[in-house]
């Protein structure tokens, strides 16, 4: 029975108020199969299936204390100056070298050893191009505000001074199993990149497009804001001879005026003079306490400093 008109209507009407699923409609994890897959053929001519994945959410001593030894660690540049990683165990890497030094992928365990210079120029162009594969794959969904715009920065052959590098920061973490080969051998990849997203949200038809300017001031101001800065409590400053220096021994004594201890100065960059303020304690702890016009005093310079830059 053929629908009638009224029926017809009604069918476009649902099928309009039904929400479009944008063009990428791909989850961050089945991208990254895909992904992954793509570029082992494209740039090594390497046959790789993803066995299994998972996906974590872990602070960065969690992410520092889950990673795999020997393995090759890649630190990915990315927006905003957000740093991610790429680690491949060294089956994985092995594999990487061999199909690019003898074109194909030898039976058995590859020998346990610490990655080099030249096996990360060797993995430079497959890393960056999982890490394309996975923008372009994300483009149209929001996801890639944390996923998009990272690429191989450098290489590390021990994961100790990740620490220092990374950010103290959430990251989202996927561990990929590889096959290599058709079973020839199997790996494992890790990604991990900062959960806070670093770059832009996709441009949507019909929307307004974010003011660049603003973006940049919006940006500029947290980077400020968050910049640490260094007080210095001043008791006394004198000069003295090198000599009575050099003649310093444990238990001397360096006489300071009473004016010292009321009259502290609470110093910036330079030895520029915020404020004054008197020495005390509070909780245990030494501490500086303030007049309200001292205060007051100090964060004015503080602003002012401020707008300095700003213009």
């Amino acid at each position: 029975m053929t629908d009638t008109i009224e029926q017809n209507v009604l069918k476009r009407k649902a099928v309009a108020g039904r929400p479009r699923l944008s063009i990428s409609a791909m989850s961050p994890a089945k991208a990254l199969r895909v992904g992954l897959a793509k570029a082992a053929h494209d740039v090594l001519r390497l046959a790789l299936v993803v066995d299994g994945l998972t996906e974590e959410r872990l602070s960065l001593s969690e992410l520092l204390d889950s990673l795999q030894d020997r393995a090759l660690f890649a630190v990915l540049n990315g927006p905003a100056e957000g740093l991610g990683l790429v680690a491949l165990s060294p089956q994985a890497m092995a594999a990487v070298v061999e199909m690019q030094t003898m074109g194909r992928v030898t039976p058995g365990q590859a020998p346990d050893r610490r990655p080099t210079r030249t096996d990360a120029t060797m993995a430079v162009t497959f890393i960056d191009r999982i890490m394309e594969e996975l923008e372009t794959a994300l483009a149209e969904d929001l996801d890639v505000v944390w996923a998009g715009g990272f690429r191989y920065a450098s290489f590390l052959n021990d994961p100790r001074p990740l620490g220092l590098l990374l950010e103290d920061a959430a990251y989202r973490v996927y561990r990929l199993d590889l096959d290599l080969a058709l079973g020839t051998r199997q790996g494992q990849l890790l990604l991990a990149l900062p959960a806070a997203g670093r770059g832009n949200p996709p441009e949507r038809k019909g929307e307004p497009v974010p003011d660049p300017g603003v973006e940049w001031s919006r940006t500029m101001e947290q980077t400020v804001l968050g910049t640490p800065a260094q007080l210095d409590a001043v008791l006394h400053r004198m000069t003295v001879p090198l000599s009575a220096v050099l003649g310093l021994k444990p238990g001397d004594t360096i006489p300071l005026p009473m004016a010292a201890v009321s009259r502290l100065r609470l110093e910036g960059a330079g030895a520029t003079q915020l404020s004054i303020g008197h020495l005390g304690q509070a909780r245990g702890f030494r501490a500086i306490r303030l007049t309200m016009e001292e205060a007051g005093s100090a964060v004015q310079t503080i602003l002012e400093a401020r707008g300095a830059t700003d213009r």
